[in-house]
């Protein structure tokens, strides 16, 4: 069995071993790793496979509560007659409008119901798993249920009263939903401490504020680049909130790393998302141009010395894709047509495993150009090295 910093903690509070005991142990597990600990960016997704068999079991029973509540309400509210029953070959409009308008009904409280049937089911089982049993993947899983019960619980019953075409009602009870979900996800932090709750309030109180920009400025005034400047912005202010957690905590031995690692992961898409969207690389190698993808590969460096200086990995997976699609544009246009793909895998390939068997090395050099205020709030490997000895 695996055991966590927060294992060893809990372990040193109840006073099964002393503090110098602990950071021993993880000062030889570093050793052995040849790597120091906070380089490892240290997560707990599976303690064992008995982690695997209860999340498969929980999804399972999610699913069929979920299927109970959505058959309820085809009972009480007709959704499967809706569904399977349309007007005679030739409806009056008034006929199809009255079919339509009663089927959207049925269908969004089916919805709604079965989000409440899943959330209320997560509950008492993250009593049992999470609470008591401290199982980290069913943990996870139970959180994300519970708050995205709780989300489709609201956005069903709102769907149920939107007028057709009402885009800004649309938006304001999409704004509702989210507030609702940082609610749930807030009472589940405040029980559980899940690590990853954190992350899901950021997100849907995220979504809250985008939706009521939209619905404040009106949606005809938005479009797709409009919406991801917002996201944009909004990851920022995720990564900024991310970067409190890791400050708070640089040699990460505690649950606020934790914290922080969902947050890195959560805003790193948000940034990297909108801004290679804007350069138009999902449009495709020709639309981005020689100076777009070379810009592209220039931006996914950046992104690599950020992620250095702060020992977060999210932003270079976030960004992957996309440099991948630039490369191959980019081995393209120079004559490797049959190997552009090949190529670009090797090239990537290649540095990221580079990166990562010379980490340590690679962010000494970027951590020391960086102003000395800075760089005692950042995980290097020489304070963690001085911490861990000035703690044994």
């Amino acid at each position: 069995m695996a055991y966590s910093d927060e294992d060893l903690n809990s372990a040193v509070a109840a006073g099964v071993m002393s503090q110098e005991a602990a950071t021993a142990l993880r000062s030889h597990v570093s050793q052995l790793r040849d790597m120091p600990r906070g380089d490892e960016e240290n997560f707990r997704l599976i303690n064992s496979f008995n982690d695997i068999f209860v999340a498969i079991g929980v999804v399972i029973m999610l699913v069929a509560v979920g299927a109970i509540g959505y058959a309820i309400a085809d009972a009480m509210f007709g959704a499967g007659s809706y569904r399977e029953t349309f007007p005679n070959s030739s409806p009056t409009e008034a006929e199809m409008n009255a079919w339509q308008a009663a089927f959207k009904i049925a269908e969004s409280v089916a919805t709604a119901l079965a989000g409440l049937f899943v959330a209320i089911t997560a509950w008492p089982l993250a009593e049992f798993f999470t609470r008591r049993r401290r199982m980290a993947l069913p943990s996870i899983i139970l959180l994300l249920t519970f708050v995205g019960g709780v989300f489709f619980s609201v956005i069903g019953l709102g769907a149920a009263f939107i007028e057709s075409g009402n885009d800004q009602l649309g938006a304001v009870i999409g704004a509702l939903a989210a507030a609702f979900a940082a609610g749930a996800a807030y009472l589940h932090w405040k029980r559980f401490a899940v690590p990853i709750t954190v992350a899901a309030g950021a997100a849907a109180i995220a979504g809250t504020l985008i939706s009521l920009t939209v619905a404040a400025i009106g949606p005809d005034n938005f479009n797709e680049n409009t919406v991801l400047g917002l996201v944009f912005v909004a990851g920022l202010c995720v990564f900024t909130f991310a970067m409190r957690w890791d400050m708070s905590d640089v040699i990460r031995t505690t649950r606020r790393a934790d914290v922080a690692f969902w947050l890195h992961l959560l805003a790193a898409p948000m940034i990297a998302h909108p801004v290679f969207n804007a350069m138009g690389v999902l449009d495709g190698g020709d639309v981005v141009g020689i100076g777009g993808a070379i810009a592209v590969v220039a931006i996914y460096i950046l992104f690599g010395l950020i992620a250095l200086a702060i020992d977060r990995r999210a932003l270079l997976v976030s960004a992957l894709a996309y440099v991948l699609v630039a490369l191959t544009f980019l081995f393209d246009k120079f004559g490797a047509v049959e190997l552009n793909f090949a190529l670009t895998a090797l090239v990537i390939g290649s540095a990221l495993l580079s990166l990562s068997a010379f980490w340590s090395p690679i962010r000494k050099v970027v951590v020391s150009a960086l102003p000395e205020n800075l760089q005692v709030r950042l995980p290097s490997t020489e304070s963690l090295m001085q911490n861990q000895t000035a703690t044994a």
